[in-house]
């Protein structure tokens, strides 16, 4: 079963972020609180958690994009 991995809230009044940089790529193992990607918001840049640990199965939101808080960028499928 698949986990998506949602963009996190960075702090009050941050409705959006920008993804610059994955660490792992889709196949690789990850641990449940490693960071995985790496985002900006226009006040501080941010390391996103793996939610469990699995494998990333998918990458939604490619590096350079911005989104919005609570969207899908990955999901991870248990292991």
């Amino acid at each position: 079963m698949a986990t998506s991995v949602l963009l996190p809230r960075a702090g009050m009044g941050v409705t959006e972020a920008t993804i610059t940089n994955w660490f792992k790529g889709v196949g690789d193992r990850v641990e449940q609180g490693e960071p995985i990607a790496e985002m900006e918001t226009a006040k501080s840049t941010l390391d996103i958690e793996a939610p469990i640990t699995g494998v990333l199965a998918s990458i939604v939101v490619e590096v350079g994009e911005m989104v919005e808080v609570d969207v899908e960028i990955a999901t991870i499928e248990e292991a």
